[in-house]
Parts: structure tokens; C-alpha cells; sequence
């Protein structure tokens, strides 16, 4: 990517700064894609074959809208770890950490735990579309495998977290928020069997995670952004 400063030739954007990019524009689809299918009665985890059925009868079309957003989500989240790793590797290498690549790690499994969530739902939605009832069995595992990605994004967290905060890229709140973030998730990924059973406050402890792990996310691209390029700020 280009840019021109006055007076001068085209530069080329710095990696760390188009990877804050992909954070923010991540953070963006994620919420975007909640804002189509949530007001139209998303089914929450646990919910009945009826209320499942009758939201896929209903919105199968806009099922399809919400999910054509992810896969642009996925590329952008996949080069914001990359950028972050870029940014941390030196630095941890110092002090004899990697938790960086633990948190790339996390991002590259979240998005292939997320991509059988959204097949999933496609496949609800097809069979909808041609007349057929919702299988109980697809949505349960759709409940299941949602509710499990949780281990991945508190990966992500937790790498990115403590690598940010060991080489001085975050502040140590920011790093705080993402710990908490990642408590939230993974005891929502411990507790799959229940949360997915029945409908109740079980499932808020991944809802908080994941609207938690959203502002950590923004926040780190605006940290990625506004970094010197090539090395963490050194806070």
C-alpha cells in the first residue's frame, strides 16, 4: 500500500500500520455482522428447535447477507496477528517469550473454528430455503462449536496480552482488559456442556468476553497504528 507525503514520492504504508488497519476493519465486520442477524431474532445458544426453525424459515436471505462478511473478517484478523507477531517477535526473542505466537495461533484456529459456525448456519439456511424443517443436530453442533471457539479467542488474548505488555507495545491496562476478556471466554468454553443444554446466564459469561474482546481489538489496532514501525513503543 501507497501513500504520498507532500513534496515527495509514493512511500510504502508500514505492515504495522496496515495490520492496526485490519484490527479496526475486523472489529468493524464482526459487530456488523451481529448488527444484520441479531435484531432479526438470532436464536441464542441453547435455544429450541421451534424459535431455531422459525428464524431460518424466516431469514434465510439474511443469513446469507451476515455471512458474507466473514470471510473478509477472517483475512483481516489473520493479518492483524501477523502484523502484531511482526512487531512483538524481536522483542520477546529477548526476553525468551513467544507468547506473540501463542496469540497469532489463536487467531488462525478462531477463524477456522468460526468458519464451521458460519457453515453451519448455511446449511440451516439452505435447508430452509428448499422447505426443510432445522436439524437439531446440526444446530446443537453449531452451539457447540460456537461456544468452544471461545478457547481460541482467549488464546489470541492471552498471547497478544502478555507479549504486548512484556515488550512495552500496550499498556498494562489494555493488557488487563484482555486477560479478564479471556477468563470471561475460556470459562464460557469450560462450561460448553451447560451452555449449550439450555438457555440461561450461563451464556452471558461469553457474551461479556466477546463485547470485551471487541474494544481490546480496537484498541489494538489504534495501538498498531500509531506505533513506530518495526519496533514496539517501548512504554
Amino acid at each position: 500500500m501507497l501513500r504520498t507525503l507532500p513534496g515527495s514520492a509514493p512511500v510504502a504504508m508500514s505492515f504495522t500500520r496496515v495490520s492496526g488497519l485490519a484490527a479496526l476493519g475486523f472489529a468493524l465486520l464482526i459487530v456488523a455482522g451481529n448488527v444484520v442477524l441479531v435484531p432479526a431474532g438470532l436464536p441464542h445458544t441453547g435455544a429450541g428447535i421451534e424459535e431455531v426453525d422459525g428464524f431460518f424459515r424466516a431469514h434465510h436471505d439474511l443469513v446469507g447477507i451476515g455471512s458474507a462478511l466473514t470471510p473478509a473478517a477472517w483475512v483481516l484478523a489473520t493479518v492483524f496477528g501477523a502484523g502484531a507477531l511482526r512487531l512483538l517477535w524481536h522483542a520477546e526473542g529477548q526476553h525468551g517469550s513467544g507468547w506473540a505466537l501463542v496469540g497469532f495461533a489463536g487467531l488462525l484456529l478462531q477463524d477456522a473454528a468460526f468458519a464451521g459456525v458460519i457453515a453451519l448456519r448455511l446449511a440451516l439456511a439452505s435447508a430452509a430455503a428448499d422447505g426443510v424443517g432445522a436439524d437439531m443436530g446440526l444446530w446443537a453442533l453449531h452451539d457447540a462449536l460456537f461456544t468452544l471457539n471461545g478457547t481460541f479467542l482467549a488464546l489470541a488474548l492471552v498471547g497478544l496480552s502478555l507479549g504486548g505488555l512484556r515488550t512495552g507495545l500496550v499498556h498494562p491496562w489494555h493488557s488487563a482488559w484482555g486477560l479478564v476478556s479471556a477468563a470471561l471466554m475460556f470459562g464460557s468454553a469450560v462450561l460448553t456442556p451447560w451452555v449449550v443444554d439450555r438457555l440461561g446466564p450461563l451464556g452471558l459469561l461469553g457474551l461479556a468476553g466477546w463485547l470485551m474482546w471487541v474494544v481490546w481489538i480496537v484498541v489494538y489496532g489504534i495501538v498498531l497504528l500509531r506505533a513506530e514501525p518495526g519496533r514496539p513503543t517501548g512504554r
